[in-house]
Formats: C-alpha cells, structure tokens, sequence
C-alpha cells in the first residue's frame, strides 16, 4: 500500500503561522530565556519555524525593546547575529512564565491541523487484499475469516471482534493496524483560542527518520513542509482495562497551563484499539456512548478549564477486542452502531495442527510428530477436544523451561508435554478443596 500524504504547506510569513502575534512573541521570550538561546538558527530550529520568519518575529519584539543585537560572531555572515534579552525583555519573558511554562516549538491552529487531518484521513486509506495478507501472515487464519476482515478494514466504521479467550483478536487486531504502512504528519502542539494543546507523544507516535539534509540551507527556503509538524508512522494506541472515561478528555497541567491531548485524538490519522472490552472499570455501554456521535460524525467535542466546548476531528479506526457476548455488554442501538462484528471462535482441529506447527518455527525447538500426535490422540480427548490458538505456544514455552530446569538442550518429548499440559487446564475437583 503506497499512498502519498499530503505535505504541510510551509508559512511563508508570520502572518502564515496563524498564531497572535503577543502569543508567538511571548513564546520567543520564554524560549530564549530558558533554553540561553542567542542565535537566529537555534531560535528558528527551537521553535520550528524558518528562519525568514524567525527574522520577523526577532525584529517586531526588538521594536518593543524586548531584544538587542550583540553584534556577529563572524561578521561576513548575517545569519550568526546574536541576540540578547533586554531588561524589559527578561522580565516579560518571566511575568509570562509565571502565566504558562510553555516554550518551544509554536502550535498549529487547530483549524489547520484539521485540513490536515482531512488531507491524511485514514477513511480515504485503502488496504488491497496482498497486503492485509502479508501484515497477517505470522497468523493462520481460515478463509473464510480473512474474507469477513478485508472490508472491515476498508471501511471508515468500527470493528468489534469477540470470541473465547486466546484465539488471537489481539493479535488480529494488531495485525490489522501494520497494513498501514504509509506515513502521516503531526504537530508537537495545537493551539485552540490561546490554548496549548500538547498533540505528539513519543510512547504513541514513530518518527520517521528521513534523510539527512544541510540543516541551513533547508530552513533558509520553502522547501519541504512545516517544520512544526512530525513525520510519523501511523498511531495506534492500545488500551486494555486500564482505560478510564478521564482518558478521553483533555488533561489540564496548572504548571505548564497546557492541555494533553486525549488519546483518541492522538490516534488521529490511525488506530485505536480497546483491548479486553468488559475489563475496565467504565461499562462498555458507557463507552461507546461517548463514542457513538464521534465514530459516526467524523468529529468530537472537548472542553476546556473554562468549560468552553470546541470540536476536534475524530480519524481513527476503532477496533474493539472482547471475550465477553456482546448482547451482554451492548444495548441492541449501541450493537447497531459498530458496524463490523466478527466472531473469533476456537480453531479447528486442522487449524489446530497448521497453528502448533508454526509456533513451533518461532522457537529454538525441533518439532516431533509424535508429541503433537499424543496431544491429538491421547490428551486433547480428555476435554472435549477444546482447541486454542494459544496453547501451542504455552506448551512449548513450558517444555523449554523445563528443558532449562533439567539442564537439557530445548526439545520436545512425550513426557515434557505431559508435562506442561498439567499447567493448560485447572482440574475442577480441585476447586472445591
């Protein structure tokens, strides 16, 4: 899948930057004053913008006798001027501080992130069907399965996979968020009627390197695309039951007085799985109320300290994964609501053996036939031929401990899966001791 992104436009002007003037002019100050700047290239890559237009925003503050020139450092070169915070300069910079810590790299509007999210919209992403096999194929999956995945990939709408414990949604869900393999731009801030809103989260996005340039010469013109933005992979953020409904809202920092970012719209552009659904301590029906309008309009509202609501875009895929019935945790509107529900029951016998056989390969381990026929023939019989995805790579893993315990080279015998099927299954005499 290869799909070109629309780059960022770059500003060519301080005008372009869509930003106050006082508020970019503060964020100069206080980025001067913190990080001991005192040259126009270390201010410009600071706070990501070119240095034409770094100029500008230097010579409109030295108007206000905030900045001084200190002369150059070689003085056949203009870019090497250094600058100085006067007295009134310092002390706007701290009285400005003392306002919100923030400094660094000027925000996007949100109104243009929002063209941007638009132009790189993962609805627009299409998955052919070679692909969606090879991000799969460390799976086994039967045919008929992988043909119910292929359009709920391909469509904009969420996906619900339910199921037995250990078969692999997880999985399947993971392996649906590596079929996007193109790139998308993020801002590190956002910015929303004065307010900072802190968007890039290295835990959640992948840079991606790109080509080393002259530094100098690329600031110095309008090629590439803003600088204020990230070039990364596309999100995906995973969440199990450690998700809370606080988790999904803005998060305020009285030090910094920005906002983090809520972690769906961290996943803009990508992927967003909720893991173990029926897990948290928020109800899946409240849940996916707070999220039916997003999912469906493209867009959601978030509300800042002053309890000002603004809308944001919604673009991410939601793949929720869940052991439990889902008439069990959903209403029948809610249930009406997530478009795609594919059911990932145990595997069958033969998809049992193809499963053993590849988890083998991932191991250290020689395969023998008869081990994989004793579990066939001898032990799987004892419970009703119960079937898991899982459960090859539980019995290899025990076999190879054990290995480790005896001092043995990892192999695979009679005795050590016997062994460690002792450990698959919880003997139900037991529990009433």
């Amino acid at each position: 899948m290869t799909q070109s992104t629309p780059m960022p436009v770059p500003p060519k002007s301080l005008a372009d930057l869509g930003i106050d003037v006082t508020l970019l002019r503060e964020i100069l100050l206080k980025t001067m004053l913190r990080r001991n700047l005192d040259t126009i290239l270390k201010i410009s890559e600071a706070m990501r913008i070119s240095v034409p237009i770094a100029q500008e925003l230097i010579d409109i503050t030295r108007e206000f006798n905030m900045i001084e020139t200190l002369g150059a450092a070689r003085t056949d070169d203009e870019k090497r001027l250094r600058y100085k915070l006067t007295d009134s300069g310092r002390q706007t910079a701290l009285d400005a501080l003392s306002q919100s810590e923030y400094f660094g790299a000027v925000p996007v509007p949100l109104e243009e992130y929002k063209t941007q999210v638009e132009a790189q919209s993962i609805r627009d992403v299409a998955v052919p069907k070679k692909t969606l096999t090879e991000s799969m194929q460390h799976l086994i999956i039967n045919d008929k399965m992988f043909s119910q995945l292929g359009p709920a990939v391909n469509s904009p709408r969420s996906v619900l996979f339910y199921g037995p414990p250990g078969n692999g949604k997880s999985s399947i869900a993971d392996g649906i968020r590596n079929a996007y393999t193109d790139n998308i731009y993020v801002p590190e801030f956002i910015e929303y009627a004065g307010n900072v809103i802190s968007l890039y989260d290295p835990l959640i996005h992948t840079k991606v390197e790109e080509e080393e340039q002259d530094k100098n010469a690329l600031r110095l013109t309008d090629h590439g695309y803003d600088k204020r933005y990230i070039l990364c992979q596309r999100p995906t953020v995973i969440t199990g039951g450690e998700l809370t409904m606080d988790m999904l809202d803005l998060s305020f920092n009285p030090v910094s007085r920005t906002y983090q970012a809520p972690l769906q719209l961290k996943s803009s552009g990508g992927v967003f799985i909720v893991d173990d659904l029926g897990r948290q301590s928020t109800p899946p029906q409240t849940l996916i109320n707070r999220w039916i309008v997003p999912m469906e309009s493209g867009f959601d509202i978030l509300t800042l300290q002053s309890g000002q609501k603004f809308t944001v875009p919604f673009d991410t895929k939601v793949m929720f994964s869940t052991n439990f019935a889902p008439n069990k945790i959903f209403d029948d509107a809610a249930l009406r609501r997530v478009h795609y529900k594919i059911y990932i029951g145990n595997p069958s016998r033969d998809d049992f053996i193809k499963i053993f056989i590849h988890t083998v390969e991932q191991y250290p381990i020689e395969f023998k036939e008869e081990v994989l026929s004793h579990l066939l023939v001898s032990l799987y019989p004892t419970v009703d031929n119960n079937f898991a995805a899982y459960h090859p790579k539980f019995l290899i893993e025990q076999m190879i401990s054990a290995c480790r315990y005896e001092a043995m080279e990892p192999q695979m015998t009679v005795g050590l899966v016997e062994r460690a099927w002792e450990h698959l299954f919880i003997n139900d005499s037991e529990n009433s001791l």
